[in-house]
């Protein structure tokens, strides 16, 4: 064993993460950890919901949700000492529950995907294919897609609050319509509780962080959390839960090896990849674990864990697990090292048990963490240099179309063409990396195919 692992099981910590290296501490990484938790822990009852739709029982996906989501982020601890959280990713779990699923005849086969997918993502990274893409990326783009990321979770944070409402049917009207005939959302209203209970929290985080307080988003939480009680919408269970792991290891690999499931295949790697970089590009800026290329330390592993992990999510049933955006939460709170996501994965492993406890906190409680945190990455917009049209507009049309598509990957997607298209007509062509091109085309097609 070597001996860094060997400070790990001593219980020597600090030299184990580098924590005051970091200029970090125990407690401000214990503060973080809790910070991000209370932002992610709406997973275990939102994973349970949509892949119920699917067939597979609520109660054991919030246990294996949980226990993911523990052991993948205590992995990315230790193995990549970065402060990264990973859980079932959403948006990807909808995908499996409402069109994988029903294609290819039921969960098991539609979780098979989900492990071969995550195996594919974890060679390309052995190949050191997701790093070279990653470091092919100009930096105005990566700027623009951390940026984007904070937009894309404040809005996130808004209708989370019901401070923004989108009106039922927006997407059928808006797709019928030659013109934006309406606004795809509205304003919400105070009369109802949860946006009192969004704008008082978020009033109060933003005075706390203002006046440079420690801990301000975790108290605008917990501040947020009591309002929500007074208000009715939250109310304390105190009983505990044996968890069920009757889906774990139900995984039809072998079923999923079909010819015909490989255009799904294709869109959960291609979706997997690229949400990733994106996550782990804007939470490395935001806590300032950059080179100067913008390349945040020990990459490789990293992606590794991250892709070992969807795999494991395929085999307990939860759909693909993938690292959070949330954990900017922590990072704002000061997390600045692996132990972070350790406590995390704590947390996640003691929610198996008390679920029940944690609805204590409604989503409304945690929207304006999600809503500042998206004002600290996208500051990083003032870096981007929009002197220079041929990465500025890219990096513009990025920014733009992670919000509004939901989707990071689809911004990203977007950025990688619009960037080709203009470098290669402007005589710039031969500034462009060839792997640029390569993930161009790729989006290209995945967006005609559509």
């Amino acid at each position: 064993m070597s001996s860094r692992y060997q400070d790990l099981f001593k219980g020597n910590w600090d030299s184990f993460f580098q924590i005051r290296k970091h200029g970090s501490s125990v407690a401000v990484e214990f503060r973080g950890a809790l910070t991000t938790f209370l932002t992610m822990s709406y997973i275990l009852f939102a994973n349970a919901s949509i892949l119920s739709a699917a067939g597979i029982p609520g109660e054991s996906v919030i246990a294996c949700t949980a226990l993911v989501a523990g052991l993948a982020s205590i992995a990315m601890g230790i193995f990549a000492n970065f402060p990264l959280a990973l859980a079932s990713g959403m948006g990807l779990n909808a995908f499996v529950a409402f069109q994988i699923a029903p294609q290819v005849g039921g969960w098991q086969t539609a979780m098979g995907l989900v492990v071969l997918d995550g195996i594919i993502v974890a060679i390309l990274v052995l190949l050191g294919v997701r790093e070279a893409v990653m470091d092919a990326i100009p930096r105005s783009l990566k700027l623009a897609i951390g940026a984007g990321i904070g937009l894309f979770i404040a809005f996130i944070g808004l209708v989370n609050a019901k401070l923004v409402i989108v009106p039922p049917g927006t997407v059928a009207v808006l797709s019928q319509a030659p013109a934006a005939v309406l606004p795809p959302v509205t304003a919400g209203s105070l009369r109802q509780p949860e946006a009192l209970v969004g704008l008082a929290g978020l009033l109060l985080t933003a005075i706390l962080m203002a006046r440079r307080v420690r801990g301000a988003l975790l108290f605008g939480i917990l501040g947020a959390t009591a309002v929500a009680y007074l208000l009715g919408l939250s109310h304390l269970n105190l009983e505990w839960m044996a968890p069920q792991f009757d889906i774990v290891m139900k995984a039809d690999v072998k079923g999923a090896l079909q010819a015909g499931f490989l255009p799904l295949l294709i869109a959960l790697v291609l979706v997997d990849f690229f949400d990733t970089l994106g996550t782990v590009t804007a939470v490395a800026d935001e806590a300032g674990l950059q080179d100067k290329s913008g390349k945040p330390p020990r990459l490789k592993q990293i992606l590794l864990v991250d892709s070992l992990s969807a795999s494991l999510g395929g085999f307990f049933g939860v759909s693909s697990a993938t690292s959070y955006v949330e954990s900017a939460a922590g990072v704002a709170e000061g997390a600045r090292t692996g132990l972070h996501s350790v406590f995390v994965g704590i947390f996640f492993l003691l929610a198996m048990f008390a679920a029940p406890v944690l609805s204590v906190v409604p989503g409304p409680a945690t929207a304006p963490a999600l809503i500042l945190v998206g004002f600290l990455m996208s500051s990083h917009i003032t870096q981007i240099d929009f002197k220079d049209w041929v990465t500025a507009i890219p990096a513009f049309v990025t920014l733009l179309t992670i919000p509004v598509t939901y989707s990071i990957s689809h911004g990203i997607g977007f950025g990688f063409i619009t960037y080709v298209v203009i470098a290669l007509t402007t005589g710039r062509a031969k500034q462009v990396h060839p792997l640029m091109y390569i993930s161009a085309a790729i989006f290209l097609g995945y967006f005609w195919v559509g």
